[in-house]
């Protein structure tokens, strides 16, 4: 593993002693706030630890549906079945979240979107499933070939419900990622997260994720619970001028849920000052390419790097650019290659992606049998 390091004196300030570490403490397991736009991790608590993911594992079947709608595979007014495996398994019968649909019911898709989101609805998410894969096990396989995608690296999906399985799994920052998408990607479809309630078949049920009537903006996405995963929501906010992703995971109750949930939203949106570092397509370091036409590749961001410092400050001490290196061509310009970490007092308070700048083909045979001198006298050395 390669570590390219690099120390910024930004232009807001001189480098000095850091006055106030920006700190945050939490009852939950996992944690992750992240800017929306950027992708910028502010704060995170075993943010890549493996977790269960409980019925936040229906923002992956959603992920997948909305995918289907857009393609123009399904269509909201289709019809699907309710069959007996959802209805055993997911229905009232069951004791977990449900839909409350009838057996041998047919139920629009809409409905069915809406009872996933709203009431999380077991039976509706296996409907949802077997409505578009003909079962769950295959709808669980375009679920993980969605999410390699996406870049969810630490998750694994084997039901559409999130009912604990030992080998379904997800991390908070995987979870966090996911909600990015489904709000950049399917806006026409982000307006059922925030619906207040929803009635089937006479039971009327109000949205379990509590915080999107609070009065801090909340509005989506999913709340999830086991009794062995403990209680764990991922939420959004664009109060405060921008859009915030936050996850809490692993707590004690729904009651601390939302408080939890709360507090960290309302520090990130309250706590910090943005500054722009890098503006968009600004190189921020380079990157060693072996083999390629080019010895190195630029580095930037997704847009501009915004660094998020806490109000009163404008001091960073450091930050370092971690890549997996040297980089093996072919490199393709818009490729996630490195990160940006960024460090006050020795903690890791920030982190952000880093894409390559142009493409880097592979070179003919005389520059790829100089750089494995090079490999080699560095290996000397």
């Amino acid at each position: 593993m390669r570590l390219l390091f690099a120390l910024f004196v930004l232009v807001f300030g001189t480098v000095g002693a850091f006055a106030q570490t920006a700190t945050f403490e939490t009852a939950a397991r996992f944690a992750v706030l992240m800017d929306y736009e950027s992708g910028t991790v502010i704060f995170q608590k075993d943010a890549d630890a493996r977790l269960e993911p409980a019925s936040m594992t229906k923002l992956m079947t959603l992920a997948v549906v909305f995918n289907e709608l857009r393609a123009g595979r399904i269509k909201l007014t289709d019809q699907f079945f309710i069959s007996e495996n959802a209805w055993r398994t997911g229905g009232a019968a069951s004791g977990g979240s449900t839909m409350f649909a009838d057996l041998n019911s047919q139920i629009p898709v809409e409905d069915l979107i809406r009872s996933v989101i709203i009431q999380s609805g077991n039976d509706a998410a296996i409907a949802l499933a077997e409505g578009i894969a003909g079962n769950e096990a295959t709808f669980a396989g375009m679920m993980n070939q969605l999410a390699r995608q996406i870049g969810l690296e630490g998750s694994n999906f084997v039901n559409s419900t999130g009912l604990p399985d030992p080998d379904e799994y997800s991390t908070a920052r995987d979870l966090a990622n996911l909600g990015r998408y489904l709000i950049r990607e399917f806006p026409e479809f982000y307006h059922y997260f925030s619906e207040p309630e929803m009635e089937w078949n006479g039971i009327k049920q109000a949205n379990r994720n509590s915080l999107i009537e609070v009065g801090i903006g909340v509005d989506g996405l999913k709340t999830g619970h086991t009794e062995a995963a403990g209680y764990g929501a991922v939420i959004s906010t664009a109060q405060g001028g921008r859009r915030l992703v936050a996850v809490v995971h692993g707590l004690g109750s729904m009651r601390e849920r939302a408080e939890e949930g709360r507090k960290l939203l309302t520090w990130g949106t309250r706590a910090f000052e943005r500054f722009s570092a890098y503006k968009e397509g600004q190189v921020v370091a380079y990157a060693d390419v072996y083999g390629g036409t080019s010895s190195s590749v630029g580095l930037v961001g997704k847009g501009e790097i915004a660094l998020y410092l806490p109000r009163g400050s404008r001091e960073c001490l450091s930050a370092k650019i971690h890549y997996v290196g040297p980089l093996l061509p072919p490199v393709k310009a818009g490729e996630q290659v490195a990160e940006l970490q960024v460090f006050c007092n020795d903690d890791l308070v920030q982190s952000a992606p880093l894409f390559a700048a142009e493409d880097v083909p592979q070179g003919d045979l005389v520059r790829r049998a100089t750089d494995a001198l090079k490999q080699l006298a560095l290996g000397w050395l």
